[in-house]
């Protein structure tokens, strides 16, 4: 604990700002690859540190905290509810960030039906607006896995190339041969090739990232975090995890949310293949990072169980809408 302090201590001295009160260093549970912590200075406020792992990940996680600080710039330009980068430490491998804190904590089953069907609206609307900001080029802008690329097609391949290539070094257990998996992928890209402005995609909007905050209007959406997954790319990869192991097109207040802040999607046979190839990337990502995050056998159980079979049914997709075209 007084490691964990002094660390704080120096973070905030950096951002020139006051201290932590004393026991105002905490852990937030949640994450599933950063350290955070929440800290509670003398004066009241709040914020929150992530601090980088030192153990080995997949390709793509390296230098994740520069994507997240490229989210949180990304979020502002949009005015969408989510943290801002209060100081990110020196150098291209980023160890902590530090972020102002966000109201709310993780949606829950709390909520009743005619609150998280408002509360689905006022999500899609703020991801259609995070998806009207527009980058430099695709891919990740961590440089994870090399520069931006000039266009869709080459930076989705090399992101599907990547995690493959982590499944083999990590002998992952995959519900198919890892090459047949890369092989069915790669058979989808030429589709790719539809998406021509590279967007700003969270990828990561699952429940536990979305924080619903409890107003007396109602419930709100207090925030959008843990954004270090974020690439630019293609908006509609953003409804896998939205929509995570489910299908996107049943949840019609998110979609009403969505077009009525400007957001376009139409779901026909082309958008459901891209759609099919970001379900698999995930899946994929899913399984093989059990493997270097040590996941505990409760966790490795629900993984076969659940996600393996939603990896081949996204793999079958893949080959069926390419062969209905």
């Amino acid at each position: 604990m007084r490691d964990t302090e002094e660390r704080a201590r120096r973070v905030l001295a950096a951002a020139g700002l006051p201290p932590a009160r004393p026991g105002g260093v905490r852990p937030l549970g949640g994450g599933t690859y950063n350290t955070v912590e929440e800290l509670r200075l003398t004066d009241g406020r709040r914020y929150v540190l992530k601090i980088a792992p030192d153990a080995p990940g997949l390709r793509y996680e390296s230098r994740l905290l520069r994507s997240e600080e490229e989210f949180c710039r990304a979020a502002a330009e949009a005015g969408v509810p989510a943290p801002r980068t209060v100081r990110t430490d020196g150098g291209p491998a980023a160890r902590h960030t530090l972020q102002t804190h966000c109201p709310g904590i993780p949606g829950d089953d709390s909520l009743t039906v005619v609150e998280q069907a408002a509360l689905r609206r006022e999500l899609g609307g703020h991801v259609a607006r995070l998806h009207r900001v527009t980058g430099p080029g695709f891919g990740y802008p961590s440089g994870a896995l090399g520069p931006l690329a000039p266009d869709w097609r080459t930076a989705f391949t090399a992101m599907t190339d990547a995690v493959p290539a982590d499944a083999r070094d990590y002998a992952a257990d995959l519900p198919c041969p890892v090459d047949e998996v890369a092989r069915t992928l790669r058979t989808g890209h030429d589709v790719l090739e539809d998406v021509t402005v590279p967007r700003a995609v969270h990828f990561d909007l699952w429940p536990g990232n979305i924080l619903v905050h409890r107003t007396p209007a109602g419930p709100r959406v207090g925030g959008l975090v843990d954004g270090e997954r974020m690439f630019w790319g293609d908006p509609l990869a953003d409804f896998v995890s939205l929509a995570l192991l489910d299908d996107i097109e049943k949840d019609q207040d998110f979609l009403a949310g969505y077009r009525d802040a400007g957001g376009r999607v139409r779901f026909d046979r082309l958008e459901r293949l891209r759609l099919a190839l970001y379900r698999a990337y995930l899946y994929l990502i899913m399984l093989v990072e059990t493997v270097p995050r040590a996941a505990g056998a409760k966790r490795r159980r629900w993984i076969r169980r659940t996600v393996a079979p939603a990896l081949v049914a996204a793999l079958d997709e893949i080959t069926c809408l390419r062969l209905s075209s």
